[in-house]
């Protein structure tokens, strides 16, 4: 079969392609801005990849085409359509579904599927449960919404029958406005937490708790007709609306004090326990009381096919984390100490925080985080979080903004933090400001959803020189 893929490059649609290309099928797609690094993934693929979303791709003749959420029935103030391949597709009638679907009828089939829900840790939590299980010798199959260090690819078909997938709640697609992973039909579900985000497409928190209640009600049930799990966070109220709704399967919670799997210890060293009693124990380098919970939450649900804590927290051991969090882009040596520059995907206000919370535990004496961030997801771009961003940066010495884009003020939001955040209207003077501020001793986190312009690389660059 051949498939052309509109909306390729982004995380979900890129993996989806590279696991129909190991399936046999040709695979083609298309993009606007064909952009690394999922463009430099599907071409070593051998994917044919056109930018653009022009109607003389129907040319290719593809036996159907797979939509992915970026496609709508937007017009450009000139009237014209801003993706007229779609336009032409459903005027020619010709086949069509969403990247979910396509997933669900033709590698999900007959697989017992993990699927990872929440707000935050859905891409770490995924990655963690696939090494899990590849340490357990299961060859799980898996896609990532990024790529985990440990496999260096972000989707893969795998040789067992587990399948690990990424479980996001935001819409399927332009047709079909389901959550997307109320098409995975997992015989595993864990819900990782719980709060509003995607203010593009959901009013309010209820409204997501809606959609995970839909994710609950697809899991099997529980007792001799059934042996569905969900895993739960026991620490979030949210979620025990969700639950509280109806819940058909068996529930194995974590986090709480009174959940089935909790931690006794620091994060980056702790034991695993299971109803009270010591099961694993996990060192690593990550850092953050979220990693903590997200480890447990990969030990529960790996729990339920057979793999006991003891191997689940030793796989855990040698978990090299996804790039993109907390991936350290270099180090610049200075009198008196380093100065080292990460690269995270934080975007949410709470995200924001549990990243520097989590990299404050691990601090020396007289080392400051110097967290730079843009408010670049719909939900940010909309203001929704504003009022939080100081909160979420209370634990930093220093806050840097990039306010481009923004249709709110991001001086008056960050304002009750003084002196301690500066706002800059483009990456250039954000990058002269962070300099300017930078000694020996600093880490400087680069927090954003996107490439942000290229700012880790500019600020060792301005860095070595200075």
């Amino acid at each position: 079969m051949h498939i052309h893929i509109l909306g390729i490059c982004g995380t979900f649609m890129g993996g989806l392609a590279a696991l129909a290309r190991e399936a046999g099928h040709k695979v083609t797609g298309c993009d606007a801005g064909v952009y690394p690094p999922m463009s430099d993934q599907l071409r070593a693929l051998g994917i044919e990849l056109i930018e653009g979303f022009d109607a003389g791709q129907l040319a290719l003749q593809p036996d159907l085409f797979v939509i992915g959420n970026v496609v709508s029935r937007a017009h450009l103030p000139d009237g014209t359509p801003k993706f007229p391949l779609m336009e032409a597709i459903l005027d020619a009638g010709l086949p069509y579904t969403s990247g979910p679907q396509w997933l669900a009828e033709h590698v999900l089939q007959g697989r017992h599927v993990i699927a990872i829900a929440g707000t935050h840790g859905k891409t770490t939590t995924t990655a963690m449960t696939a090494w899990i299980l590849e340490c357990a010798g299961l060859k799980p199959g898996f896609l990532v919404g990024g790529v985990p260090m440990n496999f260096d690819v972000s989707a893969r078909l795998g040789a067992g029958k587990t399948f690990v997938i990424e479980a996001d709640e935001y819409d399927t697609a332009f047709f079909d406005k389901r959550s997307k992973f109320v098409h995975y039909r997992p015989r595993t579900a864990v819900l990782n937490n719980l709060e509003f985000d995607h203010a593009d497409i959901f009013d309010d928190l209820a409204a997501i708790e809606r959609q995970f209640h839909h994710l609950v009600r697809t899991v099997p049930g529980t007792g001799p007709h059934g042996s569905g799990r969900v895993v739960v966070n026991g620490l979030e109220e949210s979620l025990a609306r969700v639950l509280h709704a109806g819940c058909w399967s068996e529930v194995r919670s974590f986090g709480a004090l009174v959940s089935d799997f909790t931690a006794a210890g620091e994060p980056h060293d702790f034991e695993v326990l299971q109803h009270g009693k010591i099961v694993g124990h996990v060192t690593w380098a990550l850092t953050g009381v979220h990693n903590q919970l997200n480890a447990l939450a990969a030990i529960a649900a790996a729990e339920h096919i057979g793999v006991s804590p003891v191997v689940a927290a030793s796989a855990l051991g040698s978990f090299e984390n996804v790039k993109r969090r907390m991936e350290i882009r270099g180090t610049v040596a200075c009198h008196g100490g380093n100065i080292t520059v990460y690269d995270d995907f934080a975007h949410h206000p709470t995200a924001i925080r549990t990243t520097v919370d989590g990299l404050k535990r691990r601090l020396k004496p007289g080392e400051r985080i110097l967290a730079v961030f843009e408010p670049r997801s719909n939900t940010m771009k909309l203001g929704a979080m504003k009022a939080q961003l100081p909160w979420s940066l209370e634990e930093a010495d220093l806050a840097f903004c990039h306010s481009g884009g923004l249709g709110w003020d991001a001086r008056d939001a960050l304002a009750p933090m003084g002196e301690r955040a500066q706002v800059a209207d483009n990456i250039d003077e954000l990058v002269t400001q962070v300099t300017a501020q930078a000694r020996a001793g600093d880490h400087i986190v680069c927090m954003s959803n996107g490439s942000f312009g290229g700012i880790h690389l500019k600020l060792l660059n301005l860095l070595r020189n200075k």
